[in-house]
Parts: C-alpha cells; sequence; structure tokens
C-alpha cells in the first residue's frame, strides 16, 4: 500500500499504515570479478517494541534509505519535508505484516510529529557540490544550522516526558579541513577554512537539544549507484572520459550507503553510542586509486584526468570539495565494535556496479 499523509495529532504506533522497501537498481556494467557480490542492510531485530523514528532530509540518498530500513524491521517513520506531496515518490514504504508506517509532514505539523518520538535523525542541509557564491554559500550554511536549530527548539519546547530520548544528528568530514599527510579520527581538532566552519556551528546548533543522548555522525562520501559521487562519475567512465579530479593525490573518505544507514540505526538503538562518530568506512584511498579502480571494474581506461585550474573555472571556491580532501578514519565505530559490511573501495564498487545475470539467460 502506498504511504500516505495522516493527522500526526492523531498518530499512534497502531495508526500507521503498512509500507514497502525500495529495491534496488543495479547497472548494467562489465566487471572484473567474475563472481556476483550483493550487499544488504542488516535489518537489526526491535526487541523493545516498535520505535517512532523522526527524519529530517529524509528524501535524500541516505535518508530515503533509512526510512526504508526502519520501516522494513517495524518502526514508525515520520519525514519533515516542504512539500509531503512531491516526497511521496522519493521514499518507497516497507510491506508485511510487520512493516512499519510512513508518514510526510510540512514544518507546521513538525512538533506534533516529534512529540512522542524515540529519536530524530537530523540529515537536512543544501548540496555543496556546486559553485560557491556568496549566496550559495550563505545557502549551504544556513540550510543546516536553520533545521537544526528547529530541530533543537522543538524538542527543548516539549515537556520532557514528550522529548525524544536520542538526537542522531549529521555534520561531515569538512571539519577537519583539508590535509594530504594527516590522519584525522574523532578526537582530532577541527580545521579553520569554510566548511570546518559550517560543520563546527552545525554541530554546535544540535548540541542545544535537551535530549538524553545525542550522536554527532561526520559523515564521508557516500557511495551508491542510486545517487551521490559515484552516480555522478560512472557515466563519465562509461563514456571514455573518466579520470582523477585534479592531481588524484587528494584522499578519499568514503563510506557505503548500506553501512551508513546501520550505524545511523546503531547510534538509534545502541546507549554507548554518544558524542562524535565518524562515518566513513576504515580503509579510505586517494582520488587516484578510487577512479583507477573504478575505471577496471566498468571495463574503461581511467586516462583522462579533470585539471584543477578547469574546476575552479566551473566551480570556484567549491572545487575545494574535490580538490581537498582528508584521510580519516572511523576509530570509535571501531571501538565500539560496528561491523563494517563494506570495508575495501573494490568490494564497495561491485556491490553497487557488477553486472547482475538475469535469469532468463540461465
Amino acid at each position: 500500500m502506498a504511504a500516505i499523509n495522516i493527522n500526526i495529532n492523531a498518530l499512534s504506533l497502531n495508526t500507521f499504515p503498512k509500507c514497502s522497501r525500495p529495491r534496488r537498481s543495479l547497472s548494467s556494467v562489465r566487471s572484473s570479478s567474475s563472481r556476483s557480490v550483493r550487499s544488504q542492510v542488516v535489518v537489526a531485530s526491535n526487541a523493545n517494541g516498535a520505535k517512532k523514528v523522526v527524519i529530517t532530509g529524509g528524501t535524500g540518498l541516505v535518508g530515503s534509505a533509512l526510512a526504508s530500513t526502519l520501516t522494513s524491521r517495524g518502526d514508525n517513520v515520520v519525514i519533515l519535508t516542504r512539500d509531503r506531496f512531491k516526497a511521496r515518490g522519493s521514499v518507497k514504504p516497507a510491506i508485511g505484516k510487520d512493516a512499519g508506517a510512513l508518514a510526510f509532514v510540512e514544518t507546521q505539523d513538525f512538533a506534533d510529529a516529534v512529540r512522542g518520538a524515540y529519536a530524530i535523525v537530523n540529515l537536512a542541509g543544501e548540496p555543496i557540490s556546486t559553485r560557491w557564491t556568496d549566496e550559495i554559500k550563505r545557502e549551504i550554511k544556513s540550510s543546516r544550522i536553520r533545521i537544526t536549530e528547529l530541530v533543537a527548539t522543538t524538542i527543548n519546547e516539549l515537556p520532557e516526558e514528550d522529548r525524544p530520548k536520542v538526537l542522531v544528528s549529521a555534520s561531515a568530514l569538512g571539519y577537519y579541513g583539508t590535509s594530504m599527510s594527516a590522519t584525522f579520527d574523532e578526537k582530532s581538532p577541527g580545521g579553520t577554512d569554510y566548511l570546518a566552519e559550517v560543520c563546527r556551528d552545525w554541530e554546535v546548533a544540535a548540541s542545544a537539544a535537551e535530549v538524553e543522548r545525542r550522536v554527532i555522525v561526520r559523515i564521508g562520501i557516500v557511495l551508491s549507484n542510486e545517487g551521490g559521487a559515484l552516480a555522478k562519475m560512472v557515466p563519465l567512465f562509461q563514456m571514455f572520459a573518466g579520470g582523477p579530479p585534479g592531481e588524484g593525490s587528494q584522499w578519499f573518505s568514503w563510506i557505503h550507503r548500506d553501512d551508513l544507514v546501520n550505524m545511523l540505526i546503531t547510534a538509534i538503538d545502541d546507549s554507548r553510542y554518544e558524542g562524535v562518530v565518524n562515518g566513513v568506512a576504515p580503509s579510505p584511498v586517494r582520488m587516484s586509486e578510487f577512479c583507477s579502480r573504478l575505471g577496471q571494474t566498468l571495463g574503461r581506461p581511467n586516462w583522462l584526468p579533470v585539471p584543477g585550474f578547469a574546476l575552479n573555472a566551473v566551480l570556484g571556491e567549491g572545487a575545494s570539495v574535490v580538490l581537498d580532501g582528508q584521510r580519516v578514519v572511523p576509530s570509535r565505530a571501531q571501538e565500539l565494535g560496528f561491523q563494517f559490511r563494506t570495508t575495501s573501495v573494490q568490494q564497495c564498487l561491485e556491490v553497487e556496479l557488477v553486472k547482475e545475470v538475469s535469469s532468463s539467460f540461465i
């Protein structure tokens, strides 16, 4: 049954409709591997019963997968959106007798949606991979701060017994600044550039929320064939026009989307998660290595690097997003025993891009 909009004031765990989890659409490409590899989000059993989880940014690459996974395990999800009618097509609800429900609300109904929720996952923010004008830079920052302040204010204005217990709020690796040689973990100091400033203010806004437990997840480059950096790069390689941006020596700290979704859910469920957790895989690579492995997986050459001056001409200051990087490791998640299912970039590319053999050919 399709997701529907419902009266949040009347919302209860028993009134949500049943909903369906999206099926992945894998690209049909040549692979250097003879073995088909598939990835799967781990759907943890919910021993404590269904949770109500509110998500901002729930229609994006990560948020939509998170919402689908939560509903598939029986949790009830409410997504804050600017247009609930457009948002319906972005997240496919789960089906089955044990599936949770999916609802969409706009800002005016946000307080009622948050009331009685177990957790809020705050993922909202404008994209940063664009040309940075002064206006765009203000929006990149204000979009993150504005929504996070709304989340914190909404929580704090509720009676204590109605407040969510957990806030999981996104940040980014830009917090650490950039470096060709340093390795950063959760104890590393912040950087001093524009993105570091954005991330620092973003995290400060989240810290104002009065909840029992707060988790800040500094997210790396999320890899999925359904969107983000990988989906933008694949067509270029398929047209024999792929190569690393700039010199290729910049660090590429990545995470497979399924692992990030699992980490966010673990942060909701596991009371040991508190404070900062880096949302990255344990094996960052140089951009040149990533592009080389992407080309090999696609059966395409990695021969056409994009000069830094060209990216600067197109993106201006925003070119720093792809020309600069940082080597970040997930020390805290590893200390807590988080199990990454995709630990190498080659494995990740095979999971996302390996050609599936149709049963009609068997």
